[in-house]
């Protein structure tokens, strides 16, 4: 949908007066946001930095209850792959509404699951495809990576896990324990290649090499104190981590070692999934093929979903062995079989890659003008702006990364509410903005988002004075 298009039609009962928001009516969506904060937990996240009720919403657009529209660039933090109510997924929901089906049927078979199955597979890499089995778990994504995790270690006969620094694959026991978050450490972790903030302090491709060597002399070195691992869970962009795709030499390199050793290497493809990143699956860019993926988000169609899916041989598990009361979601494989059809047939993942390579290029532009962007980066509609305070100085092994600026990416966002665009914060130190548009975004809409963003770090700038100095001695 163009920016300039009208806003679809309200539900009965939730339309708001044109003028609610000079007459005061508005007041109606801040009793919402207030019953919320009193009812809701101290763990609700997004609802803190984006105060807004949501009334409506089409494409890139969301219409909150004060009558304010808004450009939606964090898209259900990638879910939204087709953007808010796409008419396919619509119709597709409503052919099962309609058909008298039924809607829960834990993991019984159904022709809505299995024509979800089949247009699933034809979008694997063709190896995989070709000798694969299916999983569905809870309709979480965290769920499919405990799944992936209990999967390995019973088809292995071996407990440890090898996962990487900045990584985040769920709010779960196991998912958090291969995060980068982790505090009770059970799992080895390993250097993710970085060009910004290189741990090495090199960046570039001799980063990502001797990130590499390290994890191959973990693997190898009988005093690492790491024994022979179940698996090795990687994301091939790491998101929450701030935008960090992992250079395809670096991914072969994994995929190298993993087959050499016996190792199960599982992909985690929650967030970087059907399009996102200029592939249809982001591995595809390398051409790895990983033993197990772990999928959510974008194959629900915008609604719950989760699967895992995996070399055949690994499949050793007993009846049971990983279930879930609502890994049959009849409406969400639905919505994800015309998602995966619409995105494959409608060449969306190259949209993306060709669009998402201009708007990283116009963003670097933005960079070249503000000294507080220390890096932009990203890959498909996947960008990253990491804001720094280049008065105080470098910090770390890479003397040329000021330290970050998480109280300017507040605000940069706050600024952004203001101009009627979502954007996610994310990153180590949540000092990385985040871009996650839909893979309908329009030149246009492109335009209008990017305009949206300069404008508020501009405000943002002036409003977020730096830190004052120590005076020399």
């Amino acid at each position: 949908m163009a920016v300039t298009e009208p806003a679809p039609a309200v539900p009965p009962g939730a339309r708001i007066r044109e003028d609610a928001r000079t007459t005061g009516e508005a007041g109606a969506h801040e009793g919402i946001l207030r019953r919320q904060a009193q009812r809701e937990s101290a763990a609700r996240t997004y609802a803190r930095s984006l105060p807004i009720v949501p009334v409506r919403a089409r494409g890139l657009t969301i219409e909150g209850a004060d009558g304010r529209r808004y450009l939606d660039c964090l898209s259900g933090a990638g879910t939204l792959a087709l953007g808010h109510n796409h008419p396919v997924v619509l119709e597709a929901v409503r052919r099962v509404l309609d058909s008298g089906a039924p809607l829960h049927v834990l993991d019984l078979a159904t022709p809505v699951k299995d024509a979800f199955v089949t247009e699933l597979f034809a979008t694997l890499p063709a190896e995989l495809a070709a000798n694969a089995r299916i999983q569905f778990c809870g309709p979480a994504g965290t769920d499919a990576v405990e799944a992936a995790l209990k999967l390995v270690r019973a088809a292995t006969g071996r407990r440890g896990v090898l996962a990487f620094s900045g990584a985040y694959h769920g709010m779960t026991a196991g998912a958090l324990d291969v995060s980068g978050g982790a505090e009770d450490v059970r799992v080895a972790r390993l250097p993710y290649p970085r060009s910004y903030r290189c741990p090495f302090g090199v960046g570039g491709e001799r980063g990502a090499e001797l990130a590499a060597r390290w994890t191959e002399t973990v693997l190898d070195d009988p005093k690492s104190g790491i024994p022979a691992p179940a698996g090795m869970i990687l994301e091939p962009v790491q998101g929450e981590g701030g935008v960090i795709p992992a250079p395809d030499s670096w991914l072969r390199r994994m995929r190298e070692l993993t087959a050499a050793r016996s190792i199960p290497l599982i992909a985690d493809e929650i967030q970087t999934g059907v399009g996102r990143t200029g592939a249809f699956w982001a591995v595809d860019h390398s051409g790895i093929v990983p033993d197990v993926m772990v999928l959510s988000k974008a194959i629900g169609g915008s609604l719950p979903l989760a699967v895992v899916v995996y070399r055949s041989e690994l499949d050793a598990w007993e009846p049971g062995a990983h279930a879930g009361t609502f890994r049959g979601n009849q409406l969400a494989m639905a919505a994800g079989a015309a998602t995966l059809a619409y995105v494959r047939e409608n060449g969306l993942a190259e949209r993306a890659g060709t669009l998402g390579a201009r708007m990283l290029g116009q963003l670097q532009g933005l960079a070249a003008t503000h000294s507080r962007i220390g890096d932009v980066r990203g890959r498909g509609l996947m960008l990253g702006v990491e804001l720094v305070d280049p008065d105080a100085g470098s910090t770390g092994p890479d003397d040329l990364a000021p330290p970050p600026d998480p109280e300017l990416a507040g605000e940069v966002q706050r600024q952004c509410l203001d101009r009627g665009l979502i954007v996610e914060l994310g990153g180590r130190y949540n000092a990385v903005v985040r871009l996650l548009p839909p893979l309908t975004l329009t030149d246009e809409q492109a335009a209008a988002v990017l305009d949206r963003f300069a404008d508020a770090l501009t405000a943002a700038e002036r409003v977020h004075r730096p830190r004052p100095t120590e005076p020399s001695r």
